[in-house]
C-alpha cells in the first residue's frame, strides 16, 4: 500500500468522524476528528479540543493506529486486510484487532499443518507475520486480496467478542460501534480508481 493510499484511507475515516464532538453516550468524552481528547493530550495536543489541526489527527492516525501496531506491515502482504484492521483497530482499539487477526489465521491453518496456532497477544511480530506469510503461500494472494478470506473471519470474531463480555458494546456504546465497517467499504471503493 503507497503512502498516498493510506492517507487516503486515514482522510475518509476522518471525513467520517466530522469534526468536533461531545457525545454524552461517549465513554471516551469529547473527541475531534475521531481522536479523544485523552489521546490528543497523550501526543501533546495541549489546545482546546475543539481547535485540533486535522493534520494532527491525521498524524496521530497514522503514528498510534498504523505504523505502531505494524498494520503498516500487513499492508505490504495485503492492503485489503490492512484496512480492515486499521480500522477495527481505530473502533476497539490496535491490540484488539491484532487479537482478532491471530485468531482467525489460527482458525484458517488447518488444524496447525500451515503453521503453528498463534499465541492472541495483541501484537503482531515475526511470529503473526510469518503465519499470514504461510497463509497466503498456501492459500495465494490473488494480488494483495485477502481480506476476503481473513476479513470473513474478524467481524464474526468481533461479534463473538462482544456477545462474551469480552468488550461492552452494549446499551449506549453500541451508538459509537455503528459505523464500524465502513473504512473497509470506502477504501474498497475508492481503490477502484
Amino acid at each position: 500500500m503507497e503512502n498516498h493510499e493510506v492517507d487516503r484511507l486515514i482522510d475518509a475515516l476522518i471525513d467520517r468522524e466530522g469534526g468536533y464532538v461531545d457525545h454524552p453516550a461517549d465513554k471516551g468524552g469529547p473527541t475531534c476528528f475521531g481522536i479523544t481528547e485523552a489521546v490528543a493530550r497523550a501526543q501533546g495536543y495541549g489546545g482546546p479540543m475543539r481547535r485540533l489541526p486535522r493534520a494532527e489527527a491525521a498524524a496521530v492516525y497514522h503514528r498510534l493506529y498504523w505504523v505502531r501496531p505494524r498494520f503498516d506491515e500487513i499492508a505490504k502482504r495485503s492492503p485489503r486486510l490492512a484496512a480492515e484492521l486499521f480500522d477495527t483497530g481505530v473502533n476497539m482499539g490496535p491490540a484488539v484487532a491484532a487479537t482478532f487477526l491471530q485468531r482467525a489465521l489460527t482458525a484458517l491453518n488447518r488444524n496447525g499443518q500451515d503453521f503453528a496456532d498463534l499465541v492472541p497477544d495483541g501484537r503482531i511480530g515475526a511470529v503473526t507475520l510469518s503465519a499470514l506469510d504461510a497463509f497466503l503461500a498456501k492459500r495465494g494472494n490473488a494480488g494483495g486480496e485477502t481480506a476476503p478470506f481473513i476479513g470473513k473471519d474478524l467481524r464474526p470474531d468481533l461479534r463473538r467478542g462482544a456477545l462474551m463480555g469480552e468488550e461492552d458494546y452494549s446499551g449506549a456504546q453500541a451508538d459509537m460501534a455503528q459505523g464500524s465497517g465502513q473504512a473497509k467499504r470506502h477504501y474498497d471503493k475508492s481503490s477502484e480508481h
